[in-house]
């Protein structure tokens, strides 16, 4: 029989509402997908390119379990010139996707039952990935009448003998949020490590994203590819630790993965070094559909009472149609065909919220609003 761990992991909703969005489609149905956090844009031509070239180089074989010096050094230069500071390339390690970073981090600061406090909402995954480490996520409650910003006297309270470390996650998924700078401060200034989820860095449509380093030294960052280079599938993440944690994770590394795929790093300093003109269309792009999205849903009477500047979502209190998230969220599938993320998926915080993604095209997104007002109509009769 299955282990207790596994028994006591949550679904992943988002994932199960695709799955059953997936079925619909199967049987002759279009489906509007709002659901996942997946841009529809290609990966840029110069990055596919530089994969296959490598592949017929022969980059096929492992690679150093930390990643390729030129990637960790492309990265450190990243780092230095988006955001002025000086991180040094052996502080960072390429992981396949930032998931598995996230999960190297946590098995590196945990004992058991120590705590890592979280916010609620919080990414999907958070709780999940903490637990398997064998850690107790601790939640701290943001809300959407503040700007679903981050108090940090909240956390302050919150902390007790067993907290290792605090998330934060900026821009946000789900809510969108950019954290202000005064606020990623004050969570610094609570002498906790912070670990920075960094993935939807460049993703910012009003005001700009800082990374934590600008704050503290004594973090984590957690970063990758697939959100802002559109490279999703490919699985290509990294982190970037406090020097003497780099030792302890590649050991993990090692036994784990063994290292990231040799031709995608290959692919990631592309992505890094000649990929700025597609990071800047996709910004216009998916800033045209963030508002349209955004006026949309208040055209249908959804109250938004904050301004999402990042990522691609938008968190929607939804409480007035009556049910709860997941019930609400596969009716609309089921009815019209929209596929909607359960606020559920993102902590009991976001209970009565859905997700809305505007990662598809404004066609889908002017579709998918009209089915949607018909949707309301037809349930307020």
């Amino acid at each position: 029989m299955p282990s207790r761990l596994v028994s006591e992991i949550s679904p992943f909703y988002v994932m199960e509402v695709l799955e059953r969005a997936k079925e619909i489609e199967a049987q002759g149905g279009r489906v509007i997908h709002f659901e996942v956090g997946e841009p529809d844009l290609p990966t840029p031509e110069g990055v596919c390119r530089e994969a296959v070239e490598s592949i017929k180089s022969g980059y096929t074989k492992y690679t150093h379990s930390l990643g390729i010096p030129e990637l960790r050094h492309a990265i450190a230069t990243h780092y230095r010139e988006a955001y002025g500071v000086d991180v040094s390339p052996e502080r960072v390690i390429v992981t396949m996707g930032s998931s598995p970073a996230l999960f190297l981090v946590m098995l590196s600061l945990i004992d058991r039952d120590d705590e890592i406090v979280i916010t609620d909402p919080h990414y999907a995954c958070y709780p999940q990935i903490i637990r398997i480490a064998g850690g107790v996520p601790k939640r701290v409650r943001i809300y959407e009448e503040e700007g679903f910003q981050i108090d940090a006297n909240r956390i302050k309270k919150a902390i007790s003998s067993r907290t290792r470390a605090v998330i934060i996650n900026s821009p946000s998924n789900p809510t969108g949020v950019v954290l202000e700078p005064e606020v990623i401060r004050s969570v610094a200034e609570l002498g906790l490590y912070v670990i920075s989820d960094e993935i939807y860095h460049g993703l910012v449509y009003e005001g700009e994203s800082h990374t934590i380093f600008e704050f503290t030294d004594k973090a984590f960052v957690v970063n990758g590819f697939s959100k802002l280079y559109s490279m999703t599938g490919w699985r290509l993440g990294y982190l970037i630790a406090p020097e003497e944690f780099v030792r302890p994770i590649q050991k993990l590394q090692q036994n784990l993965f063994i290292s990231p795929n040799s031709f995608v790093q290959r692919a990631g300093i592309r992505a890094l070094e000649e990929a700025q003109l597609q990071k800047q269309e996709m910004v216009r792009v998916f800033g045209d559909r963030r508002k349209r999205m955004v006026d949309g849903l208040r055209e249908l009477g959804f109250q938004i009472g904050y301004e999402p500047r990042g990522a691609f979502y938008v968190f929607v209190n939804a409480k007035r149609l009556g049910y709860s998230s997941c019930e609400l969220a596969f009716d609309i599938l089921e009815k019209v065909h929209v596929a909607i993320t359960p606020g559920i998926d993102f902590g009991e915080g976001g209970e009565g919220y859905l997700r809305f993604s505007y990662a598809t095209s404004v066609e889908s997104i002017e579709e998918g609003i009209r089915r949607l007002d018909r949707y309301i109509r037809e349930k307020c009769q």
